[in-house]
Order: C-alpha cells, then sequence, then structure tokens
C-alpha cells in the first residue's frame, strides 16, 4: 500500500452561507481515516465570512480566507493552492452540486499513482442530471470549444469541470494565470503531467443558493481558452485512464 499522503481541500465560496457548514461536515464524512483539511477562499458579501469563521474555530480541519479587494473563483482557487500544505490538492464548488463523497475515490487514484484524477459525469457510471437542458447545452459548448482549441483537453471526456484533484507538486514552475471561472483547464494546460484517471460521478442539485453562471463568465472562459491556445502545453503523449464504478470501487478498498 502507498504512503498516506495529506489532501487540502481548496473550496471558492460567494455568498453559499447555506452550504458551507453542511459541506464541511460531509467532506469529514468522507475523509474519515485520511489526513486532510479544507481551505475556504471567500469572496462573499453575505455573512459566510461570520459561518466560516465560527466553523473555523470547531473544526481544527478547517481554514478560511476572506478576500476584501479580490474577486474571482479562479483566482480564489489559486490563492488557495498557494497555501494549502497537502501533498494532493483538491477544488470543488461550495454549492453541493460536487458530491463530496467523491473525493475518497480521487484520493485512491492519485494514491495508485495518477497524477490527476478528473471525475466525469460522462463515462460509464457518470451522470450530468443536476443540470437543467440550458446548462447542458452551456456546459457542452464549452466542452466542445475547449477540446477543438486546446490540444491536451482532447483525450478528457469532462474537462471543464470544477472538481478535480493533482499533485501539488506540478504547479512547481508553473506560470498560472487564472481568468474567469475554469480553473482546471488552466491546471491541465500549464502544469506537467502523464497520467489522469476519470472516475465517474452523479452532478447533483444544487442545495442552496443561486448558480454563478453569467454572460461576463462566458466571454471570460473564450478569453481564457485563446490564451492558453498560445502559451499551454501540448501533453500529446498523455495517457487518460477510464475507471469503472466496480474498478473505483475495488481501487478505494486497495488504497484508502
Amino acid at each position: 500500500m502507498s504512503k498516506k499522503r495529506k489532501l487540502s481541500v481548496v473550496v471558492p465560496t460567494y455568498n453559499e452561507a447555506g452550504n458551507v457548514e453542511v459541506l464541511a461536515e460531509k467532506i469529514g464524512q468522507a475523509l474519515e481515516g485520511i489526513d486532510y483539511d479544507i481551505f475556504f477562499i471567500d469572496d462573499s458579501t453575505d455573512d459566510t465570512p461570520d459561518i466560516l469563521s465560527s466553523l473555523a474555530g470547531r473544526d481544527p480541519h478547517v481554514q478560511f480566507l476572506h478576500r476584501v479587494n479580490e474577486k474571482g473563483l479562479a483566482t480564489a482557487v489559486i490563492k488557495g493552492f498557494e497555501i494549502a500544505d497537502g501533498d494532493f490538492l483538491a477544488c470543488m464548488d461550495a454549492d453541493l452540486q460536487h458530491p463530496p463523497e467523491i473525493l475518497r475515490p480521487m484520493y485512491a487514484a492519485l494514491c495508485s499513482g495518477a497524477d490527476i484524477c478528473v471525475p466525469s459525469r460522462l463515462i460509464k457510471g457518470g451522470s450530468d442530471g443536476g443540470l437543467n437542458l440550458y446548462r447542458k447545452f452551456v456546459s457542452g459548448t464549452a466542452r466542445w470549444m475547449g477540446k477543438i482549441l486546446l490540444p491536451c483537453l482532447k483525450k478528457i471526456s469532462d474537462p471543464t469541470s470544477g472538481l478535480f484533484m493533482f499533485r501539488k507538486e506540478m504547479l512547481d514552475g508553473a506560470d498560472l494565470q487564472p481568468v474567469g471561472w475554469k480553473i482546471m483547464i488552466e491546471v491541465l494546460a500549464m502544469t506537467d503531467y502523464s497520467l489522469v484517471v476519470e472516475i465517474p460521478y452523479s452532478f447533483q442539485d444544487r442545495a442552496s443558493g443561486e448558480s454563478k453562471l453569467s454572460k461576463d463568465a462566458t466571454l471570460q472562459y473564450i478569453e481564457q481558452l485563446f490564451g492558453l491556445r498560445k502559451r499551454g502545453k501540448k501533453h500529446e503523449d498523455l495517457l487518460v485512464t477510464r475507471w469503472s464504478p466496480e474498478f473505483t470501487e475495488k481501487m478505494v478498498k486497495k488504497y484508502v
């Protein structure tokens, strides 16, 4: 069995007062027996910072940073990556549409030798049922554009997700210049790695709060794609392995 590694989960928050306590509790349940911490990077204008402060005082696994003069999901995640000290880094949304239970098999994937684990809604055992028809159209269009413009995304089934886990050392020397809301494609395009494992997951309905999708976010995504097309790495020899639900369960038992 591989040496157990520490996991840092980075969660950007913007007005998620109704979700953060439930999310922290569910992450703790999912990662029982694993050395972990949660870094909430918060840009909220509601009472989310007060809730996070109280939560951090009660739960030693929770840390948070409230930003006053900075905004933006991608920059919040990068800030979390900078201050987190885990061997493995994970990113997930605060709205519970990314089920915390998926963190355990993601951790197993990295323990098995993967550089990055990307849960996918689009492989056997996965589902994007938490999206309405409009959001499915937007998500599909974003994937299509990404795969056309960035060679590193072509082999990955669900490259525009905000849910992923990777080895922290991949950030060494990486020129990350995030804009907008799609941080994973920045990491995929600008870091060095060789093995990606995809595991199935089911995207969930939002538990509380409102979607942050906007016209500005869409324009920022297009800007990001063209920027990464110029400066991103090709990753032509990338190996992508897809785990079935049964194999995922087997690997969790082996490595966690």
